[in-house]
């Protein structure tokens, strides 16, 4: 026992503090690493332990700040080192981690530990094939090191590889069976992969493991969606913001399974979540206040700007005349493939293409949350169809492109935007429209991004012309969709274009279709003009193909019945209809 008298034994004490601060008795450890700090305030050990201490606590920027002064004091040692990476890792500051992992790296170049963390530093930084070589190095080492295994895993997956992704996964829940990360991240890969039974499944060995592990439940919740099990995965949604309010992930994908249901007014107030989810950019600050319905607009100037994909400015468009009504004026800013497009459209007194100055406004509203503004419900939709048309010019522009009018004209469009989250499940490769192809019509392809898969089989297509490469923007795409007599497309911009101008548009969906297509029926308020094709199991392309070619041939046939296409009279017609 110590008398009162006697020295302060500051080895005896940072030992003391290490034992509690291993048993995590952290605030014991802190009080005694600070009474040495205070009899020597540049002790390296101290600085270094206590800053590991604030790091455990989750105080991270005085972790930064004590192990920072501990390196400078001695930067020799590759566990401080490895300690400040760590905490500017937790910082989100990742290319200084990297730094710091590389000088103790540097020092200790056989460590397992700091390798390890390097490749999670990498990881971060989105260099997935640096970080993948990195989990390798530790594999090397330690053959069953779980961490590096999931890690690894989860690499394979950012870098296109589910199916090796799930093995490495396997092999990491086999020597950790009861991780959690194991079988989240393998609930990822099996997601990528399209099974979503087994990614159910991994999520709940996860969320047995870690009952509070909220992306468990959010892709649990996803997977659930994408077998169409809406409410079971609203109830997954429901139990991740239990544990954690503000979690705009849950609360996103919440909005889109309730507007697949139909439950606009819930489902539209928690698609104001969306600004708020993982990898969303900070928003634009538009100096002025956010409209939501809250008052009337009248001798108002509203913005109205874009936010999502083409096909969403498209959709949501339809608002502006009927703001243009209330008395507000409408400044509508769009992408830059739309401005010219837009420029037709009744309602919006001047189009801004986005990124440019905008002309003074008194409110702004994101155009997604115009449906939340008006209310509006599966039976108040605004369907005042066509809003948007084709110009004369165009027209003359493009008639001749497309070819003679000797048979009914069909557009073609099979794939959307490839980074899109579900491209996987909407969009078709070319060859499966070879049975479609041999319908007798003339075939119009207004794909305009052609995938290096489709070229050859589109190049030798000899029944199909081939325009979208030539389709400066969505003017030239609406003069072509006005010239044909029927539209095909995936769910993609041209869908929505189609329906816009109130053409005959047949939408081919994915058995989980977006939200806006709802779960069942051949039509959708949104586009009255619109047949839907359903898929009626995952992934049955073939069997909606069958469908659609047994309906194009009647088609075909109503319309040689209607007329012998001698020139050009039927699609100067069907431009306003």
């Amino acid at each position: 026992m110590k008398t009162p008298n006697a020295p302060f034994n500051i080895g005896q004490s940072l030992s003391e503090a290490l034992a509690m601060q291993r048993q995590g008795r952290l605030r014991e450890a802190e009080k005694i690493y600070l009474r040495v700090l205070k009899a020597a305030p540049n002790n390296f050990d101290a600085l270094n332990l206590l800053g590991t201490v604030k790091a455990q606590l989750g105080h991270l920027g005085e972790a930064h700040r004590l192990i920072s002064a501990a390196v400078k004091i001695n930067p020799g040692v590759a566990d401080a080192w490895t300690n400040l990476g760590q905490v500017l890792h937790g910082l989100k500051r990742d290319a200084e981690a990297l730094e710091c992992f590389d000088k103790a790296r540097a020092l200790a170049p056989d460590d397992v530990g700091i390798l390890n963390h390097r490749a999670n530093a990498l990881f971060s930084l989105g260099r997935f094939d640096e970080a993948l070589a990195g989990f390798r190095q530790v594999l090397a080492r330690v053959p069953h090191h779980a961490e590096a295994l999931i890690n690894s895993g989860s690499a394979l997956l950012k870098l296109g590889f589910p199916e090796q992704a799930v093995a490495e996964l396997d092999r990491a829940g086999a020597i950790a069976p009861g991780h959690p990360g194991a079988h989240y991240n393998r609930g990822i890969a099996l997601n990528a992969l399209g099974r979503y039974a087994d990614a159910i499944a991994a999520n709940e060995r996860a969320l047995a493991a870690a009952p509070e592990h909220l992306g468990a439940w959010l892709n649990r919740g996803k997977a659930l969606a994408a077998l169409n099990r809406h409410n079971e995965a609203i109830t997954s949604y429901d139990r991740a913001t239990a544990i954690r309010k503000d979690y705009a992930d849950a609360h996103f994908n919440k909005a889109l399974a309730l507007l697949t249901l139909g439950a606009y007014r819930r489902g539209f107030e928690e698609y104001e979540w969306r600004w708020r989810r993982t990898g969303m950019p900070a928003q634009r600050s538009r100096g002025r206040p956010l409209w939501l319905g809250e008052f009337s607009l009248a001798r108002k100037t509203v913005l109205l700007h874009a936010e999502q994909g083409l096909g969403d400015t498209i959709q949501f468009a339809r608002y502006v005349p009927l703001l243009a009504k209330t008395g507000a004026k409408v400044v509508l800013e769009v992408q830059p493939q739309l401005t010219t497009l837009m420029a037709r459209l009744d309602g919006a007194a001047e189009i801004v293409t986005s990124g440019d100055a905008s002309p003074p406004f008194d409110v702004h509203c994101p155009l997604g949350s115009l449906p939340l503004a008006f209310k509006t419900e599966p039976a108040t939709v605004p369907a005042q169809i066509p809003y948007l048309t084709a110009g004369e010019a165009d027209l003359a522009k493009w008639s001749a492109a497309i070819g003679a009018r000797d048979q009914p004209r069909i557009a073609l469009a099979w794939s959307g935007n490839a980074s899109h989250d579900n491209d996987r499940n909407r969009s078709i490769a070319f060859s499966r429209l070879a049975s479609l192809c041999s319908v007798p019509a003339r075939f119009v392809s207004i794909q305009r991004e052609v995938r290096d898969a489709d070229a050859a089989p589109l190049a030798g297509e000899s029944r199909v012309t081939h325009v979208g490469g030539k389709l400066e923007n969505f003017t030239d795409t609406a003069a072509v969709i006005a010239l044909c007599d029927l539209v095909i497309s995936v769910d993609t911009a041209v869908a929505h274009l189609a329906g816009a101008m109130g053409r005959p548009v047949w939408v081919l969906l994915p058995f989980q279709p977006d939200w806006r297509w709802t779960l069942e029926g051949e039509t959708t308020p949104w586009y009255p003009t619109a047949r839907l094709f359903r898929q009626k199991t995952l992934g049955d392309w073939g069997g909606v193909i069958e469908r659609v070619v047994a309906e194009l041939r009647r088609f075909i046939a109503a319309s040689n019945g209607q007329s012998a296409y001698g020139g050009e009279t039927l699609g100067r017609q069907s431009v306003g209809s």
